[in-house]
């Protein structure tokens, strides 16, 4: 086993490089537009035919720049998991 010692200036140091690393890692914006992959992953569902169903229904929002390409609102994602969240007890 080996044993690292730093003096307090550098232990403090280290931490604060680690904490900025760490909150410029999770802070990166997210997208606004994401693929029906990734909206399938944030909804937890895995047919496409639900997904369809909850655009068709106008649940979500969504974008279709091409005819091929179908685009889902992140926002929008979230807004209907809160609409649908249940309270505890």
């Amino acid at each position: 086993m080996q044993v690292i010692c730093l003096e307090e200036d550098a232990f403090y140091t280290l931490v604060e490089q680690v904490v900025a690393r760490l909150k410029k890692e999770h802070t990166k914006e997210k997208a606004k537009w994401i693929s029906d992959e990734e909206a399938m992953q944030l909804l937890s569902i895995k047919s496409k035919t639900t997904l369809q169903k909850l655009r068709d229904e106008g649940k979500i929002r969504f974008s279709q720049p091409q005819p091929r390409i179908i685009l889902y609102d992140t926002d929008s994602i979230n807004q209907y998991l809160e609409r649908n969240a249940r309270e505890t007890f």
